[in-house]
């Protein structure tokens, strides 16, 4: 097994984030709601067409900071390790987090483009969060249903999580984080450095 945090990880297969992917790479819809939630949504679709049009790192990741809580999900993503984050770390390692995943979504862009995407209702599920149920169609023919958890957070929505096929993405990141971190004996500066090469 590779220790490379940088998506070489055999902690989740390549597979695993192309689904994730699959997910991301949005075409115009349709939706059925009127929810707030889901003329947000139509805003992450657009951006992240757009990204996928591009292909690169760069422009994924300008999506992903936009619309992704970054600070609650690399919390999440340490898991036991969370409390040995320097405070004057987190800036960084946020940044490191929201790049980790472009990466992750630009290498897979090529593989599994998108032909188009319907959104479902929102459902509110604690307070003001909220998920919304799609459907991803690749020009392969094959579908995907992918649930988006997304919060209020600072005054507006952001995405939390991502499910594909039932399966978390941020999950699945925190796998890959915290084995990395386990066998550097804890040293999430490790963590940090890797995920800024």
């Amino acid at each position: 097994m590779t220790e490379d945090v940088n998506g070489k990880s055999g902690c989740v297969s390549r597979r695993s984030f192309a689904l994730g992917l699959a997910m991301t790479m949005v075409a115009p819809g349709v939706a059925r709601a009127e929810h707030p939630s889901v003329a947000y949504m139509r805003k992450v679709a657009k951006d992240m067409l757009n990204a996928h049009r591009q292909g690169t790192v760069a422009s994924f990741r300008r999506a992903i900071t936009r619309h992704a809580d970054l600070a609650g999900i690399g919390d999440y993503s340490l898991g036991q390790y969370r409390p040995k984050l320097p405070s004057g770390q987190k800036d960084r390692y946020y940044s490191g987090v929201a790049t980790f995943m472009a990466r992750y979504f630009a290498d897979q862009s090529r593989q599994y483009p998108v032909a188009k995407y319907e959104l479902g209702e929102a459902t509110v599920t604690d307070g003001k969060d909220v998920q919304i149920n799609s459907k991803v169609f690749l020009m392969s023919g094959q579908t995907y249903t992918v649930v988006w958890k997304l919060g209020w957070i600072g005054g507006r929505y952001k995405i939390t999580d991502v499910k594909v096929l039932g399966f978390s993405l941020v999950y699945l990141q925190r796998g890959i984080f915290t084995s990395f971190i386990s066998k550097r004996n804890g040293d999430v500066a490790q963590l940090v450095i890797a995920l800024n090469r």
